[in-house]
């Protein structure tokens, strides 16, 4: 069986295992105070140009969303964000159950439209009745999307721009952000940094075995973080292992090296797929592939390959996902090539 069902079906790249490893018998602090998790900080720092950012070592994504969310929001403020967005639709209510509503956005290829934000915030504002309503307190948008897909520097400007404007923070979910980068050559980690008032760089889902980054950019972390953290449970009493770990993805570039690698083999694939006459449900540059396929021939090929469902496209064609990651060798993806 081949897997292309996800970006995190694998455990770690052999370097970061390779740091766990000769870490291992080391003694340290618990709960991220110890100087793995210190230096790892100080790489972040120095690669994305900002000196001053806060930043914090959490175990997941769902836990890295709601915490953060949470945090920075008063109990009357919801979060704006793309209907497709994952808070909106793939955290189980996770941001709902701490008490904030998701407030959704029309999604263009999975982004929102920065005039659309505007005209909502103008409308919501110019309410006499807005007191009673829940109030719209942080945008959140992914990179890259639900779909795959990529804000351009000039739409990051205009949602950044609106932020500033209305004093809401811009969260930036990085889950996949090495894959997102790797794919344009007009962004860069220092540039999501500038954009954001707090993002995170996804290690579960590019080359970690678990762990996520949160990187506040403004001085405008919340008060008590780590209490937070734990809170929601997102604190790791061995917290060093989230440090090994950074360290290990942002020495020598291996974090963009990973991403640019997922990259060079989602497009192979992807051309494949454009020879062989298939449809592609919609196009990104990124290392998501969906792709819409017969029902009868999805029965053969998912006898083969672990593929992600993503829709229903109508009654006899679904949609899939075809994900490729850090790990993906030039042996699998000659083998899917053969199969479709």
């Amino acid at each position: 069986m081949l897997y292309f069902s996800c970006d995190y079906a694998e455990g770690c790249h052999p370097k970061v295992l390779e740091a766990l490893t000769e870490s291992n018998l080391v003694s340290t602090p618990g709960y991220g105070e110890d100087q793995y998790c210190e230096e790892a900080k100080k790489k972040i720092r120095d690669y994305i140009k900002c000196p001053d950012a806060d930043i914090y070592f959490l175990v997941g994504g769902t836990q890295t969303n709601q915490t953060v969310i949470d945090s920075m929001l008063s109990n009357y403020d919801g979060v704006v964000a793309a209907s497709t967005g994952h808070v909106a639709c793939h955290e189980a209510g996770a941001i709902e159950y701490s008490g904030h509503k998701v407030i959704t956005l029309p999604a263009h290829e999975g982004k929102i439209d920065a005039a659309e934000l505007k005209d909502m915030l103008e409308t919501h504002y110019a309410d006499a009745s807005c007191e009673h309503m829940v109030n719209p307190g942080m945008v959140y948008i992914s990179y890259p999307t639900e779909y795959g897909t990529l804000y351009s520097r000039s739409e990051l400007e205009a949602v950044s721009s609106i932020c500033k404007e209305y004093d809401m923070p811009l969260f930036i979910d990085g889950a996949r952000l090495a894959y997102g980068l790797a794919a344009q050559d007009d962004l860069t980690m220092a540039d999501i940094a500038s954009f954001a008032d707090v993002f995170y760089i996804g290690g579960t889902k590019v080359g970690a075995l678990f762990g996520e980054a949160v990187v506040f950019t403004r001085g405008n972390t919340p008060k008590h973080m780590i209490t937070q953290i734990k809170q929601h449970g997102a604190l790791l009493a061995k917290g060093r292992l989230l440090g090994v770990q950074f360290g290990a993805l942002f020495t020598d570039d291996l974090y963009m090296e990973m991403g640019r690698h997922a990259i060079k083999q989602a497009s192979i694939i992807r051309e494949d797929l454009r020879h062989k006459g298939y449809q592609l449900f919609m196009e990104n540059p990124t290392n998501q592939i969906f792709v819409v396929m017969e029902n009868e021939t999805l029965k053969a090929f998912g006898e083969k390959v672990a593929y992600g469902f993503w829709e229903k496209y109508d009654d006899s064609h679904t949609v899939i996902r075809i994900a490729t990651s850090w790990s993906t060798s030039d042996e699998a993806v000659n083998e899917l090539k053969k199969i479709l």
